[in-house]
Order: structure tokens, then sequence, then C-alpha cells
């Protein structure tokens, strides 16, 4: 087994050696400049230690990581975009360098190359890849559009949140791991088990993003506290506050998240985050995040693989849920 730090140097090697040198060249810049961005890259790592753990070398999962780390890439394209967001990890989003119509043809040329990347492998392989990979770029739109519409409503439930985030995150996380059980040609149940090993720990992740977003250290977190709150984004917190919440409690919820432009930013923040503690919805996000890690790591007790793999394993589910990664 190798280990975690190189399976990253594995995939930023070969991600660096990629020449987007076709024409017009306006349609492959903005590719080669958001992969030059770099990024945790946690994904493709996945996959080629989905590989390893099934006794694959984990070169041969090249190709299959490098279709994650397109598709990924080809998303963040698009969601900054819907976003309107100006920067992608400390610089200029490629709808802001270049312009909104570049951004969308690019990252549309970015998932078909994606595809491209299973032409690598036998026919058997590249099927199992190609209807893995395109559910779950489809699961990850419908996760998107759930996000949207959630915006515009007021009768979100807990459970539409978790489905909502299964899709536009989990799952890909689960893919990235199951696409690396499918190059190392083990069992369907194995690669159910992994892909549901990855499914747990990625709802988990996201809980803790949202959690961390309203609770985090600023300088660890890498962006401003609190931002889920002053776009009145309904996260588990929030949808849980006002199950939770008395009356009183409820009303001034509602009226900090019907406010948009808040004159007080600090204010909004500072008083939110004390409902979230009041109501219980803290304690309660807290639970629900070591709850499906827990469910994660008890998968990985009845996964047949070696102890030292197994391990691997739950040191990268330890380092990622402790933001080292």
């Amino acid at each position: 087994m190798q280990s975690i730090a190189k399976y990253k140097e594995q995939i930023a090697d070969y991600l660096n050696s990629i020449q987007l040198d076709g024409q017009p060249i306006e349609l492959y810049e903005p590719i080669s400049y958001i992969l030059s961005l770099g990024g945790k890259q946690i994904r493709p790592v996945l996959t080629l230690m989905a590989a390893d753990v099934f006794n694959e070398d984990p070169k041969k999962a090249i190709y299959a990581a490098t279709a994650i780390e397109l598709f990924h890439n080809f998303s963040l394209m698009h969601d900054d975009i819907m976003d309107d967001a100006s920067l992608r990890r400390g610089h200029q989003t490629v709808h802001e360098k270049w312009d909104i119509n570049t951004a969308i043809l690019s990252g549309d040329a970015m998932l078909i190359l994606a595809y491209q990347y299973f032409e690598h492998y036998e026919p058997v392989i590249f099927r199992d890849l190609a209807k893995l990979f395109s559910k779950t770029a489809i699961q990850v739109c419908e996760g998107q559009q759930y996000d949207i519409c959630f915006e515009g409503r007021s009768d979100v439930q807990i459970e539409q949140y978790i489905k909502m985030i299964e899709y536009k995150t989990a799952v890909l996380v689960a893919a990235a791991l199951k696409m690396g059980a499918i190059v190392a040609k083990t069992t369907a149940e194995n690669g159910d088990q992994i892909y549901n090993f990855g499914l747990n720990l990625g709802i988990a992740f996201q809980l803790l993003d949202d959690h961390l977003d309203a609770f985090g250290d600023e300088a660890t977190f890498g962006k401003r506290i609190g931002g889920d709150i002053l776009e009145n984004k309904k996260t588990f917190l929030y949808l849980k506050a006002l199950e939770q919440a008395n009356p009183a409690q409820k009303e001034e919820l509602l009226h900090f998240y019907a406010t948009v432009d808040c004159a007080d930013e600090e204010k909004k923040i500072t008083r939110v985050k004390q409902l979230f503690i009041e109501t219980g919805s803290q304690q309660a996000s807290s639970k629900l995040i070591e709850q499906y890690t827990e469910e994660a790591l008890k998968i990985l007790d009845i996964l047949a693989i070696e102890e030292d793999k197994k391990e691997l394993l739950r040191v990268f589910s330890k380092e990622l849920m402790n933001r080292q990664m």
C-alpha cells in the first residue's frame, strides 16, 4: 500500500502532464487554468486508493481518477457561474477571467473529456465506469437543482436537505471509490460496500462543512465564518433550529432569514449562532456528523480487505474530517 501523499503526488504529476493544445485555444485555456489552481484532489486520491486497497496497481486507475477530477472541476466552473462567484481558490473564476459563454462551453468540454478517459480501459471496465459515471453525474445535477430550489422555499425538510447534500456532494466521493474498485476488478459486493463507505463519509463531510461555516475557526476554515447565515442557506443547523425552537425563537430566526443585504452582518451572524446553540441545533449537528462518520467506519469493519488497508482508509477518514486533507 502507498501513502496518501504518494497518491496525491501521482495525481498532481499526471494532471500537470496533460497537454490541452487543441483549437480553438479559447476553449481549452480555461480548462488548463482551472486545473492549475490545484485543490485538495480528494476524489482522485480515493480512486487510486481504492484500486490499491483491492490489490491493483493504482497507476492503472489514473485515467478513472482523472475523469473524476475533470468532472469535479467542470461542476465547479458551472457552480461559479450560478453563484456569480468572483474567486475560486483565491484566483479569478473562469467566467470572470474570460466570460460566461466561454465558461459554459469549456465546462461542457471538460465533461466530455472526462468520458474520453474511460476509453483507456477494456470494454467491460469501460462500460461499468461509464454507467456509474453517468448515474453520478445526473445525481450531482439533481442535487444542485435541489439546492437552487431550496433557496426560494420555506418548507424544506431535514430529510430533503440530507438528500440534497447526498446528491450534490456525497455521491461523487462514493463513485470515486467505486471506480477504483471497478478498475481493480474486485467483487460487486466489495464495490457496493466501498461505495456506501464513501457515501456516508461524504454526507458527514458536507454536514461538517456546514457546521464549521457557523462554528469553525476562520483561520483554519479558509473563509468567512457565517457565510451561510448571511446567504440565508437552509442548512441542517437552520432546519433543526426551526424544528426545535420555541415560538419566540422561531419568529426571530425566520425574521433573520427573511432579511437580504443585512445592515449589521456581524449582529445577524452572532445572534443566529446563539439561536443554533439555544435550540440545541449545534449539538444535534455534531451528533449527526458523528453518526454518519461512525456508519462509514462500521462498513470498513466488514469489508473483505487486509487490516492495514482498513487502517489506511480510517486514517484518510480521520484526516478528512479533521480538515487535514
